[in-house]
């Protein structure tokens, strides 16, 4: 290759990974945050925050003296009353009754339950949605990023330094590092 030729290569690599990188700035951050998030899942739940309050009931009721008035009444005794959607038993001693983003589930023999209320998560639910791939347009636009990853991956290993780091001296090595983490990670895991 000619030394002008070279110095086109150059030019137009060191272009091309400076711009593409420019595009794909913020999807990398979403993916990475989200990738994060959903590395994490056993530890916290990252689309939903999850409350539980403890309640009890006063009387003693059972399956066949629960009524549609009943419910409504312990309801409105944790200002739930507008947000009942139906209830059941899914066995003879508890009841369980779904309201508005939540539940609530009550054993009547020990007269105790709780209310669960379930909200999104802001910010996490937005970019893990984004990371589960939504639709087909947004495939189409993953696949671009990805592309878009793979080319700056290979153009910055032909980004010139003139240093200790650079491809033929330490670099080498890094890149070889980052292979083999991941062909370990299959072999042990």
């Amino acid at each position: 290759m000619s030394s002008n030729s070279l110095k086109i290569f150059r030019k137009w690599n060191r272009i091309l990974h400076r711009d593409i990188g420019y595009f794909i700035f913020g999807v990398t951050l979403i993916y990475c945050i989200s990738g994060i998030a959903l590395n994490h899942k056993q530890d916290w739940n990252p689309n939903y925050n999850i409350t539980r309050k403890e309640i009890s009931i006063k009387d003693n009721v059972d399956k066949s003296t629960v009524t549609l008035d009943w419910v409504m009444a312990l309801l409105r005794q944790y200002g739930e009353e507008d947000h009942y959607k139906k209830y059941y038993f899914p066995d003879d001693d508890e009841l369980k009754v779904f309201i508005e983003n939540g539940s609530v589930s009550i054993n009547m023999p020990s007269k105790s339950g709780y209310i669960e209320k379930i909200t999104k998560r802001p910010f996490f639910f937005e970019i893990n949605f984004l990371h589960y791939n939504p639709g087909k347009w947004w495939i189409w636009f993953s696949d671009a990023f990805c592309t878009g990853l793979i080319i700056v991956s290979i153009s910055g290993l032909f980004i010139i330094a003139k240093s200790k780091v650079s491809l033929t001296r330490r670099g080498i090595w890094f890149i070889l590092a980052g292979l083999i983490v991941p062909i370990l990670a299959l072999i042990f895991l």
